[in-house]
């Protein structure tokens, strides 16, 4: 148990980080300053960690980082740009499953998983790579607060901004309660949709070293 946290540390620590760096970058680029003068745009991780949302991604497989500050009264089209900002995240994740995968593919495919150093370095990274996935796939869920439920906002058409705010009124408790349930029974409904995707990627990003 001691050399699984280990060992999910790192993987741990670059999924959160790099996912809040990547909305306040966007962010940044898009003309908000606000994560870089919260010094945000920082690849240290202690400032991106909630410590209630990192302890559950032990726990529960599900968690947070504390969220970064995004003010869209500098976006030229907040509409858009809150979008853009909300999916960075979970591209970012996306991307490090990816190279999480391909890396996995060329050290078991050269043989070289059976090296003791290499066994290590081949769990981190698939650790690395069920995280980012995890994340990625959860994030995007469209239940407010998770960058989907901002990425669905961006996309419907303002005639139905009065459905996004009502949805951001509720989700948090329809999360919470999801999470909750899946504590109690034993039976996340949140993994029964995560589950296949994750699934899923995890074969096409390893080109099938888990099949």
């Amino acid at each position: 148990m001691v050399e699984q946290i280990i060992l999910l540390v790192p993987a741990i620590l670059i999924a959160l980080t790099f996912h809040e760096y990547a909305h306040g970058y966007v962010a940044y680029r898009l003309g908000d300053p606000t994560a870089k003068m919260a010094g945000r745009l920082t690849f240290n991780p202690i400032p991106h960690l909630d410590p209630i949302g990192t302890l559950m991604l032990f726990l529960v497989h599900f968690g947070w980082a504390k969220p970064v500050p995004v003010d869209p009264r500098y976006f030229k089209d907040p509409k858009r740009d809150m979008l853009l900002v909300a999916a960075a995240g979970p591209v970012m994740n996306m991307i490090l499953a990816f190279i999480s995968g391909v890396l996995i593919s060329l050290i078991a495919g050269g043989g070289m998983v059976k090296s003791p150093m290499m066994t290590i370095l081949t769990q981190i990274l698939f650790y690395s790579l069920m995280i980012n996935l995890a994340l990625a796939v959860f994030n995007m869920l469209p239940i407010p607060p998770l960058d989907g439920s901002k990425v669905l906002r961006g996309l419907l058409p303002y005639r139905y901004e009065h459905f996004a705010l009502e949805l951001e009124r509720i989700g948090p408790m329809v999360l919470i309660g999801l999470i909750l349930f899946g504590i109690v029974t034993g039976k996340s409904i949140l993994w029964a949709f995560i589950g296949p995707f994750v699934d899923f990627f995890i074969k096409l990003f390893t080109f099938g070293s888990f099949s």
